[in-house]
């Protein structure tokens, strides 16, 4: 009965996902929340007193040499004065010398709790990360060593949030790039909830061919190169839930950074990503609670972020040789690259962080649901449009399938194990 509650829509009332239109296009029930503006970090500085070199009784004895001084020869006059300032020299020299120490000192001890950090997390992963820690930890303050970071910890994330309720566990295959890098792919096939479950992480780089740097420039992007040559370094976690029950719901998200460094050896870099629903049967308090988590993590950096992600989702996964929308939307960016890269690094994690809280409340609310030969049925068939889309119009599989060397298992893991096309089937 509780499920049914928490439903708001019986069994007979649900309705089959076919043309999803009217639920993408609407808004979640509009809310006050809170918007908190973000702000600019600020380093905080150590004040460093001034201090005394020297005592008054030191001062004194040392005026009182050169007073006696007066009354000797010259040259004794002289040699007593260039002794007593060598002697100040130097003890100024050493206390700085004993300050510098101290602060080169502290210095370190921050950086090596910064490294450990580093460590702590690896601990933490599905498996050590694709870049090599020790070069993680020399560049620990790079947007690309932090975005590695987060990637890990999303799929770790993740994969350990599904065990739970699956029961099984993932294979973690681990995976390296002739052509540079490599990624670490975490597959779930035939368990007790999901039929197929993937959470991949990526961390490639080398030169873009021409067929990719091509799908960048008809985005807008000014690419120049030596001889045809644009290094690129790229990263990202996705993946793609497919449930054995209909009424739970697909899920996909998928969060990215690039950098692409030009003749000149400027760097551009931008961010992508985003989270979405595909649900087979319709339920309004699902659609509400993703689109509200989804909100509330836009929110806390730009009151228009939501409305606008969430418009470029909708119009994003669009089926257009089937006048479809693939499922219920939620956000979808790419190209982000403003107002700097500390800010949309925080708004990404923030996205991130919400894979879990608005995924995994709805997958509990239905695993005990019943369900009939019919409604497997029409999943098999949704699960069709699902295909048509990736292999289609997803950027992500073109990229890859554009990119050599890469590995096309990890590529496709978004694909469902099982699917349907019926020809003529009515709708």
């Amino acid at each position: 009965m509780a499920s049914l509650v928490l439903c708001g829509v019986s069994r007979s009332g649900r309705t089959a996902a076919r043309l999803f239109m009217p639920y993408c296009r609407s808004d979640v029930p509009n809310a006050m929340t809170s918007y908190f503006s973000l702000k600019k970090a600020h380093l905080t500085g150590t004040l460093l007193s001034r201090t005394r070199c020297f005592s008054h009784t030191t001062c004194r004895k040392f005026m009182s040499h050169l007073a006696k001084a007066n009354t000797q020869s010259g040259r004794s006059r002289k040699r007593m004065f260039i002794a007593a300032g060598a002697a100040i020299l130097a003890g100024y020299v050493t206390g700085v010398m004993h300050f510098l120490k101290a602060e080169m000192t502290s210095v370190s001890v921050g950086d090596d709790e910064e490294e450990d950090d580093i460590l702590q997390k690896c601990k933490g992963f599905m498996s050590m990360p694709v870049t090599d820690v020790k070069l993680l930890r020399q560049k620990k303050g790079e947007t690309s060593t932090r975005m590695e970071m987060l990637i890990m910890e999303t799929q770790a994330a993740f994969c350990r949030a599904l065990e739970e309720v699956d029961g099984g566990k993932f294979k973690v295959d681990r995976w390296e790039r002739d052509e540079g890098g490599g990624g670490v792919s975490c597959v779930l096939q035939d368990g007790e909830v999901f039929e197929k479950a993937g959470v991949n992480v990526s961390v490639v780089f080398g030169h873009l061919t021409e067929e990719a740097a091509k799908q960048m420039r008809s985005r807008g992007k000014t690419l120049k190169g030596v001889d045809g040559k644009l290094p690129f370094r790229a990263m990202g976690v996705s993946s793609v839930i497919h449930p054995k029950n209909p009424h739970i719901p697909t899920v996909h998200f998928n969060y990215r950074y690039f950098e692409i460094e030009e003749a000149d050896g400027s760097k551009q870099w931008w961010f992508g990503g985003g989270t979405d629903l595909t649900p087979v049967y319709i339920d309004q308090a699902d659609i509400v609670h993703f689109h509200s988590t989804l909100k509330e993590a836009c929110d806390k950096h730009h009151p228009k972020f939501y409305a606008k992600f969430k418009k470029w989702c909708d119009e994003y996964f669009f089926i257009r040789h089937r006048g479809e929308s693939r499922g219920i939307g939620g956000i979808f960016f790419d190209d982000l690259d403003s107002p700097s890269q500390k800010e949309v690094f925080a708004f990404v994690k923030s996205c991130a962080e919400t894979v879990v809280p608005c995924y995994l409340p709805i997958v509990r609310k239905h695993l005990n649901d019943t369900f009939t030969s019919q409604e497997k049925d029409w999943q098999q068939v949704r699960r069709g449009r699902y295909v048509e889309f990736n292999l289609v119009y997803d950027r992500g599989v073109k990229f890859g399938l554009a990119t050599p060397g890469s590995r096309i298992e990890s590529i496709l893991m978004s694909l469902p194990l099982t699917a349907r096309w019926v020809h003529d089937r009515p709708q």
